[in-house]
This record gives C-alpha cells, structure tokens and sequence, in this order.
C-alpha cells in the first residue's frame, strides 16, 4: 500500500453507500464546489464592455482572458484529475480555492488587459476552476449506479448555476462599487467557500465497478456493438471525429454566452440587460442539461447530440432577425433551453461506443476539446466584430460551425443505424 492509499483523505468508501444518503449529500456538496468554482466562466462576459473601455482595447482583445481562461481550464483538467486520483479531491480543492482568491484579486488589481488575462488563465482556468469541473465529475461517476446519469448531470449543471447566478449579482456590483472591487470580493467570498465546502471531501469513492455494455436496442445502441471499431471507425478517427464536433458546438455556442452583454450594451438596452439574459440563458440552460440527461438515457448519446446541435442551430438563426428587447430574452431562454445537453452527450456517447477501459482518457479529451471551442468562439465572436463592425456577422459565424457539429453529428448516426449487429 502507498502513502497516499493509506493517509486518510485518501480511504475508499464502504460500496454500499454507492446510491445511498451519503452520495445524496456529497452530491450536494459537489453542486455548490462546482457553483463557486465556475464563478469566472461567466463573470468575465458581464465584466467585458467595462473592460474593454478601461484599457482602451477592442472587442478581440477584451475577449482573449475568457480564451485564455477556457484554454487553460481544459488543460488544468487533465492535471488535476490526474492529481485527485492520487491524493484524493480535499488537497486538489485546497490548491483550487487558493487559486480562484489569487486569480480574483489579480485580475481586480490588474494594470492592463494581458495582466487581465493572465489572472483568468493562469489562477483561474488552470488551477482554480479545472479543479471543480473534471475531477468532481469522475468523483461524482463513482458514487452512483442506478442513478448515474441524473447524478451526472446534476454535477455538470453546477456551472450553469453560476451562470444563472453570478452575472446580475457582478453587474449590480459594477454598477455600485465598480468591477474592480466587486473582483476582489467575488474572489474572497467564493475561495473561503470552495475551502469549507472541500472539508467535507475526505473520503474517497468506493472502488468502480465495471459498468454493463449496453442492451439491445437502448439509445440506437446495438447488441454486441463492436467497441474496438466505434461507428466503424478505428477509436483514433472516431475520437478526432468527436473532438472536431466539439469544438464546433461550442464555438457556435460561446458566441451568445460570452457576447450577449456587449450586444445588449451595443443595441442601447444597457449592460444590466444582457446581464439579466446571461442569467436566464443559463437558468434555462440548468432545464436542458437535466432533462437531456433524461432524454440520453432513453434515445442515447449520439441522438441527443443531434437534436440538441439542430435546436441550438435555430435558436442561433432566430438571433439574426430579431434584436428588440422583448425578444432577445426569448432567443436567450430558447438557447439556454435547447443547447444545455450537448457537452454531457459526448461523455454518454463515449461510454457507448468505446472501450470502458479508456473512457475517462476519451472522455477528457472530448471535454477539452469543447473547452477550446468556447475560448476560440469567445475571441472569434469578437475579433469578426471588430472587423465587421456587427455582431450579425459573427451570429453567421457561429451558425457556420454550429453547422459543422451538425453534419458530423448525423454522419455518425447514420454508421450506427445501419451498422450490422456484432456477435458477442
């Protein structure tokens, strides 16, 4: 046995508390990690336009912390998940809380936009939320077996709640006492929280069970699938294939989320506005990840990507004729409501298509690659702007690679729906 098996933040649970109360209870626990923890995904979109007029720079360039921040989570995933299987998650969170202080107060101390940008990349994104988006999900997985879709998915909306939660409470900041010092508070107040909350993380999740291959017929997923040719393609050209598809979803989908305060604020509606549309956007967005969760575990993964990729297209499309106020605040409910469920798609169409043994590798990979969409389409939304003068444009853009995601998504479909059944 090695030191860390035999410190105590690093003992197994009984298996028997697997679907038991206390899984409930660390569930919960894991919501409000993940809450804290994800403050600075949204937070730096309400932040943008103040921002950007502060140091004098241009839409590009106010959009690269939230690149660099996006960026670096999904590479900080890999490490600290890594890093929680070794130690368990108390140490991890513990590094994670000092970082989302330090990254907070730099930023809010900050003399220019690359100063800016390197407190959300850096603290933020590499240390401080990565540390509450992976390893909390994986942790999660452990806990649970009747229930370990909902479970999930419940885990994975915990940055939709800071979404729904921290913009209108930033931007009334900002309003008060400048976004500066509502950073600095931001910063105490959600560090000091992801270190009490960590406390109740001793104990590490029972040993995993090796889950069942999937049964004839459930999710378009075919009896006896031959997992060593997922969609019948070697695991390397379908994972590329997920990986490009998810990059493609989320540079479509960054485009409203990280751009909708600056729109609002460039139509005349104010930054308090989009703010309030940010909010509702990813409120709606908690609906969508926990009934698409439903959804997955009846139709499977690669169905609900494809209709979540076809109704976030349209919400996309609506955006281009409608700008009144009215209506920007259906579109943004619309979009929040029907794109939630594509990210925890990918990780259920992994667990069906590929080997068990290396879904946690795949699964990783396919997650950083959606990361990297959102911090190319946050800086791409931007710098289209800048050259175009018009958001409208950049909407195109978006519906362009939403496109993409939407014609691979399909193609693979189609290999599994006409893909003979493999002998067990």
């Amino acid at each position: 046995m090695n030191a860390a098996s035999s410190s105590p933040s690093a003992q197994r649970a009984d298996p028997s508390v697997i679907d038991s109360r206390q899984a409930a209870w660390r569930l919960l626990i894991t919501l409000g990690l993940v809450t804290l923890g994800n403050s600075a995904m949204y937070v730096v979109s309400v932040v943008l336009p103040a921002v950007q007029a502060e140091f004098g720079v241009g839409r590009a360039d106010a959009s690269l912390p939230y690149t660099l921040m996006m960026v670096c989570l999904g590479i900080g995933g890999i490490f600290t998940g890594r890093l929680a299987d070794r130690h368990g998650l108390m140490p991890v969170l513990w590094v994670g809380s000092v970082a989302v202080v330090g990254g907070f107060v730099w930023a809010g101390l900050s003399g220019s936009i690359w100063s800016f940008g390197l407190a959300h990349g850096l603290l933020l994104g590499l240390l401080g939320s990565s540390s509450t988006f992976a390893p909390l999900l994986a942790d999660t997985a452990l806990w649970w077996n009747r229930r370990r879709g909902i479970a999930v998915a419940i885990c994975a909306s915990g940055n939709y709640v800071a979404g729904a939660l921290w913009p209108p409470i930033v931007q009334h900041g900002i309003d008060t006492i400048g976004w500066r010092q509502t950073y600095i508070l931001m910063g105490v107040f959600c560090g000091i929280g992801m270190f009490l909350l960590s406390l109740c993380m001793r104990q590490r999740p029972p040993l995993a069970e090796a889950a069942p291959a999937p049964v004839s017929g459930a999710g378009g997923v075919l009896t006896g699938t031959d997992r060593s040719r997922p969609f019948g393609l070697s695991p390397a050209r379908a994972q590329q294939l997920l990986c490009v598809a998810g990059v493609a979803c989320c540079v479509a989908m960054s485009m409203p989320q990280v751009h909708i305060v600056a729109y609002c604020s460039d139509l005349g509606f104010g930054a308090a506005r989009g703010a309030e549309m940010l909010s509702l956007m990813l409120a709606c967005g908690i609906v969508s990840r926990l009934v698409s969760g439903l959804i997955c575990d009846r139709i499977g993964g690669i169905r609900t990507l494809l209709l979540g990729s076809a109704l976030q297209g349209v919400a996309l499309l609506l955006f281009l004729p409608f700008d009144g106020l009215v209506p920007l605040y259906v579109i943004s409910a619309l979009f929040g409501l029907f794109q939630g469920g594509i990210v925890p798609a990918y990780a259920i169409i992994v667990r069906e298509h590929f080997d068990p043994q290396e879904a946690g590798a795949r699964v990783g990979a396919v997650i950083m690659a959606t990361l990297v969409g959102m911090a190319l389409g946050g800086w791409l939304s931007g710098w289209v702007f800048d050259l175009t003068g018009s958001y409208r444009a950049a909407f195109i853009n978006g519906i362009g690679w939403n496109l993409l995601n939407l014609t691979i998504a399909f193609w693979l479909f189609r290999r599994v729906r006409h893909a003979p059944p493999t002998p067990r």
